[in-house]
């Protein structure tokens, strides 16, 4: 059977999550790079991420539950600056003050470098705001 890439994810959560809302409407699918991410999480994007591959008979159907899954989770959480549920989980880069505490990190090999975070993002005011704590996204 041929199975299609349907979603990535850079979190194990959220890809157990996906891969547990289809498999509860009883779509065949699997998660691929999951132990690569999951136990050196810097080759996220070297290796494109978690991917959510769904059996290619059952891609529209999953396309669609995931559409809805996120079409909800965005009406429960709109932006808390304009109320617009416009918004998308992305990867914003720090701020510049934080860069040093970045680089002396490396230097002293304490830790992988964090050079950005994910935050929601409001795509009609602009505004960037962490997890309202409304609800966790699927």
């Amino acid at each position: 059977m041929d199975f299609i890439i349907a979603a990535t994810y850079d979190s194990y959560i959220d890809a157990h999550l996906a891969m547990g809302n289809l498999q509860s409407e009883d779509i065949n699918c699997w998660l691929k790079d999951e132990n690569t991410v999951t136990i050196d999480p810097i080759l996220t994007n070297a290796v494109g991420g978690i991917k959510l591959m769904v059996a290619a008979p059952q891609i529209g159907r999953a396309l669609e539950i995931l559409r809805k899954t996120k079409q909800q989770y965005q009406e429960q959480n709109p932006c808390p600056n304009c109320g617009s549920v416009n918004i998308e989980y992305v990867s914003s880069p720090k701020k510049a003050s934080n860069w040093l505490g970045t680089f002396i990190s490396v230097a002293l090999n304490a830790g992988a470098p964090m050079a950005v975070k994910k935050v929601y993002h409001c795509f009609d005011c602009g505004f960037e705001f962490e997890d309202t704590g409304n609800n966790t996204e699927t």
